[in-house]
Parts: structure tokens; C-alpha cells; sequence
């Protein structure tokens, strides 16, 4: 009998989790479901290739983002190629070369929790302080790039690390016992199989470089012309809903228009980046012979 009541207990919890987990599952399915149809309602009708392609007027009320979306990639181009090789070296030091609790990995990860708890407006007058005053960039392309690197290494390394640590030991140990050297089997066994969850630190990367407003007021700039090289300023997609939503009267529809297109920015880039990922971490476990 305590048996029986037992059993009926625990299939009784088993399910109301299950519920639980599919109301949480359909309640954030729900939010992006709303955020996303809003903005198809507020921002689709101004849409189209003239919008993606002309320079904006009057203040952002007219015309379209094609600066503003240059600005962006090349602001993101520049904090990924800072960010991607020093983090994943990064957490291949700490995974592969400190994996104990103390000693100096201990503290370069206390550092990088401490680092990502900060806010960005600090992030971004260090960035002022020290890219555009210092190292004498100015407001610019190049001083945004680098200081969204600074911002998204500590979230890179930490997500990066775990990945690298999830891989079992066992992987290690076979490839030890083989005779292969560690720079093998880093290349050829553990990235790969880390392959998945190093696509989603740089999803998480790219996300929040995207995102991001309140450093790049400081370091990029605010002007929405076309830029011509990586010193010149230029304003981001995230800046440019910022001024059009808080700054410009009558620019709401253009601010959602300019926000789906981020939204859908975010979701090429992020599907294009798995791929990417996982096409060469295939090539680096099976090279041609």
C-alpha cells in the first residue's frame, strides 16, 4: 500500500513538472511571439528595399538606414575579430591548462564574473577614456569594435570554458593513450566536440553586441552618415531606435521598422554562426588526407 501511494505520488509530481515546464516553455513563446507581432504591425508597412538601401532624412522620419546598417556590421565585424580568438584562447587556458579550483585560473575567472556583472555605461567611459581619448580614435567605428570586445569577453570566455569543460575526460584519455600530442587532440577531438556549445557563446556574443546602446553613445558616436573607414563614427541600428523612439516626435513607426530589421539581423547572424561553427569544427575533426 505505501508502495502504491508512493508510485502515485511521484507520477503525480512527474506530471505537474511536465506542466510546469510546458506553461514556462508557452509563456516564453508567448512574449517573443508578441514583442515580434508588434513589431510586424508597427514596422512592416515601412519596409522595403528603398528602406534597406537610402540614406535617412529629416531627422530619421524619412528615408532609410543603409549607413546605419553598415555602421553596424562593421562595429560588429570589428568586435568579433578582437573578441572570437582571444576568448576561445582564453578558455582553452582555463579548460584545458587550469582546470583546478585555485591557483591563477582562479582568479582570471573571478575577474571575469566580476567583468560581467558591470554595467555598460562603465564599459563605455573606459572605452571614451581609453580608445578615443587615449589611444587618440576619437569617436569612431574602431573605438565602438573594441570596447563591444571588452564588454562581451568576460560572457564569451566564461559560456566558451563550459563547452570546453563538458567534454568528458575520457575523449582526453583515448587520445593519450593513442600517443597524440595535446595540440592534436585539442584540434581534432575536443573542439569538435565542443562545437556546439562554443556556436552558442558567440551567439550570446553577438546578441549583446547587437543589443548594445549605452557604450557605443560613447565611443562610435551618434551621426548617421555613411561611414569611410573604420575612424570615421558611425551610429548602430540599437543607437538609431534609441534616438528615433526617445529623440525624434513622429519617429515610433520608423524606430519599429529599423528594430525589426535588427531582430532579423540578429537571427541571420546567429543561423549563419552555428553553421559557420559547425562546418569548421567538421573540417578540423576530419581533414583531408
Amino acid at each position: 500500500m505505501a508502495r502504491s501511494g508512493a508510485a502515485r505520488f511521484d507520477r503525480a509530481f512527474n506530471l505537474a513538472m511536465a506542466l510546469l515546464a510546458w506553461l514556462v516553455a508557452l509563456l516564453v513563446v508567448g512574449m517573443i511571439g508578441w514583442i515580434v507581432a508588434d513589431l510586424l504591425c508597427q514596422g512592416l508597412p515601412q519596409l522595403s528595399w528603398a528602406f534597406l538601401l537610402e540614406l535617412p532624412g529629416d531627422a530619421g522620419r524619412s528615408g532609410g538606414i543603409r549607413p546605419i546598417l553598415i555602421s553596424t556590421l562593421l562595429i560588429l565585424g570589428v568586435c568579433l575579430a578582437v573578441s572570437v580568438p582571444i576568448g576561445l584562447a582564453t578558455a582553452v587556458f582555463l579548460a584545458e591548462f587550469q582546470r583546478g579550483p585555485r591557483g591563477f585560473g582562479r582568479l582570471v575567472r573571478y575577474s571575469l564574473d566580476t567583468l560581467a556583472g558591470v554595467p555598460s555605461i562603465v564599459f563605455g567611459l573606459f572605452g571614451n577614456a581609453f580608445f578615443s581619448i587615449s589611444l587618440g580614435l576619437g569617436f569612431s567605428i574602431l573605438s565602438g569594435g573594441l570596447t563591444l570586445a571588452c564588454m562581451v569577453l568576460p560572457m564569451l570566455i566564461r559560456s566558451m570554458e563550459t563547452a570546453l569543460r563538458a567534454v568528458p575526460t575520457e575523449h582526453r584519455l583515448a587520445a593519450a593513450a593513442l600517443g597524440l600530442p595535446q595540440r592534436v587532440s585539442l584540434l581534432h577531438i575536443v573542439l569538435p566536440a565542443a562545437a556546439p556549445g562554443l556556436a552558442v557563446g558567440m551567439i550570446l556574443g553577438i546578441g549583446r553586441a547587437l543589443a548594445e546602446t549605452a557604450a557605443l553613445l560613447f565611443t562610435s558616436g551618434y551621426v548617421d552618415r555613411l561611414p569611410n573607414s573604420l575612424l570615421d563614427s558611425g551610429r548602430t541600428l540599437s543607437v538609431h531606435i534609441f534616438d528615433l523612439a526617445m529623440n525624434v516626435p513622429g519617429g515610433a513607426s520608423q524606430a519599429s521598422a529599423t528594430a525589426l530589421v535588427l531582430v532579423a539581423l540578429v537571427l541571420l547572424i546567429n543561423t549563419f554562426t552555428g553553421w559557420a561553427a559547425r562546418r569548421w569544427l567538421a573540417c578540423l575533426a576530419f581533414p583531408a588526407l
